[in-house]
């Protein structure tokens, strides 16, 4: 990761400011353009709870193991019919919670905490060894990252702000992925499925790639209506976000700790587009 240093101020940190009226007990935020960290907001090295954006990881994760031949995307995994495939893509039937699927594979996009459980405990029994081992030396140690695995692959990561910022320039310019592996997980995975993202509403088509969640068309999205319909990336029940949009080559983090609610319909969309007011 291109920086000159986590505590660089610039002419735009006051965007990030915004962010202590969210009401959290703490909050981060930070800002990559073309792999470099152009601005910050909050304590760096302060770890809180990823949330949702843990399955960003995950994914990741999960590609190194397709490219090592641990795993296939394409075998069998999860309910009857499911695959890998279907586990990233929210399309293998199961619930958000609860391990009796509720429709079948590729019918429907429902996201799914359990899905990720499932591939978490699939990859675990393929590589032979915890999840959390394999995630820690696929991902966490080649990106220098302090971050761990305390629980769920759906959700239990903590780490900081310096961590995700540095996820945050993988997924700008992946090195632990081939560009055809990556492309593929931003790419829309079973298209035309219908579904509901959790708080935000329901779209058709709800378009998702490998754990990534794909931008698009969506509207009253979580991300900027600036952002580009190129734009992927995750939110977490814990007030966290991680956005990339590749055609304003910028990435946008944040964490805090105060649980998703109606505070963020506002707060997110409008923080991303003075983001790229500012940068892009």
């Amino acid at each position: 990761m291109k920086r000159r240093s986590m505590q660089l101020v610039s002419r735009g940190v006051d965007v990030l400011r915004q962010i202590d009226d969210w009401g959290a007990e703490h909050a981060a935020a930070g800002v990559v353009r073309g792999g470099a960290v152009v601005a910050t907001h909050g304590p760096l090295d302060l770890p809180l709870r990823w949330a949702s954006v843990t399955k960003l990881a995950v994914t990741l994760a999960t590609l190194v193991a397709a490219e090592e031949g641990i795993v296939d995307l394409d075998e069998p995994a999860g309910p009857e019919d499911s695959t890998v495939r279907h586990l990233l893509a929210h399309a293998s039937g199961l619930p958000f919670e609860g391990a009796a699927p509720i429709a079948k594979p590729a019918q429907r996009r429902i996201y799914s905490n359990t899905g990720f459980e499932v591939l978490a405990e699939h990859i675990e029994r393929a590589a032979a060894m915890p999840f959390a081992d394999y995630l820690r030396a696929a991902v966490f140690e080649p990106l220098g990252l302090s971050a761990a695995l305390r629980g769920t692959a759906a959700a239990g990561i903590h780490g900081t702000l310096d961590d995700l910022l540095r996820f945050a320039c993988e997924l700008q310019s992946p090195k632990l992925v081939a560009p055809e592996t990556f492309a593929e997980a931003t790419t829309v995975q079973f298209p035309g499925l219908a579904g509901v993202l959790p708080g935000f509403g329901r779209w058709d088509p709800n378009d998702w790639g490998l754990g990534f969640e794909l931008r698009d068309a969506k509207e009253r999205h979580w991300t900027g209506t600036r952002n580009s319909p190129r734009t992927f990336g995750h939110f977490g029940g814990s007030g966290t976000f991680l956005w990339v949009d590749p055609e304003a080559t910028l990435a946008c983090t944040c964490l805090a700790d105060r649980e998703f609610d109606d505070w963020a319909l506002d707060a997110w969309p409008r923080l991303s587009d003075d983001v790229l007011d500012e940068w892009g």
